[in-house]
């Protein structure tokens, strides 16, 4: 076994949608083991031109690896297949494909705007089915059933559970696409594509900074392991799930969540 190499990510090309901000720069971001320093060619994406070009200029000049910024508002299917076209340009290929674009909405059930739920499903859910549609070319250039890519689609433990908060869209949004993530596996997989999920509980990332703010104690004592997640966290499962390591996993979904959804006290 060449355990040097079981969670080497040199050279990969990545794609991290939403990833100029929370858990997506948590997943592309400068820190030992992770995409970047690891020597990775990692495109990010999200809606801001501005603060893609901000994260990736800081993280390619700490290197080895190399950051590009690509903008695009993947509430557009227009823009889903700009953002591949624009991709296609520099790439023959794909290695990894991260879906962490996404939006959400808090507000009470008698007045929860039709707009707003399909704006969160829409973004949540069916845009990560278009856009690793678009992908799958790239995808698949290079894979084998040896060497397979790997999509990696960032859901949340509130997919497996009814959030205390009024989130009614994003709970449903993301409880769907841990299944489209399982549905896409059993499917796709002969392609030579592994396809996963991860379902990060409390981090400390723009969504849930308020909420932190106001019940972070809360939170924390009903985390077994008593703290919130870091970006060491999210993105060495992301690592895992890119590498040689994980190559045989596929229609998984990981609860990243220190063990709060098992969490058990009388």
């Amino acid at each position: 076994m060449d355990i040097k190499n079981l969670f080497n990510v040199k050279d990969k090309v990545v794609l991290v949608t939403g990833g100029s901000r929370g858990i997506g720069e948590m997943i592309a971001t400068v820190r030992d083991d992770l995409y970047v320093s690891a020597g990775a060619k990692v495109y990010i994406s999200s809606r801001s031109a501005e603060a893609c070009e901000k994260v990736a200029t800081a993280l390619s000049a700490k290197g080895p690896g190399q950051c590009i910024p690509v903008a695009a508002d993947l509430q557009k299917l227009e823009e889903v297949h700009r953002l591949v076209a624009e991709i296609s340009k520099h790439e023959t290929h794909l290695d990894v494909l991260i879906n962490n674009a996404g939006a959400n909405w808090a507000e009470k059930f008698d007045t929860f705007p039709d707009h707003a739920f399909e704006k969160v499903i829409n973004l949540n859910l069916k845009r990560v089915f278009s856009l690793t549609q678009a992908c799958m070319p790239l995808l698949t250039a290079k894979s084998t059933l040896d060497n397979p890519s790997s999509v990696i689609n960032i859901g949340s433990i509130d997919g497996f559970r009814a959030a205390p908060q009024m989130t009614f869209a994003y709970t449903s949004a993301k409880a769907g696409l841990h299944h489209l993530t399982r549905h896409m596996a059993g499917k796709l997989g002969e392609r030579g594509v592994v396809f996963n999920s991860i379902a990060p509980g409390a981090f400390q990332s723009k969504m849930m900074r308020e909420t932190l703010e106001k019940f972070g104690d809360s939170i924390r004592a009903k985390i077994p392991i008593g703290r919130i997640g870091t970006p060491e966290d999210v993105a060495g499962t992301c690592i895992y799930l890119s590498s040689r390591a994980g190559q045989y996993t596929n229609g998984a979904t990981i609860a990243l969540d220190g063990g709060s959804l098992v969490y058990s006290k009388l």
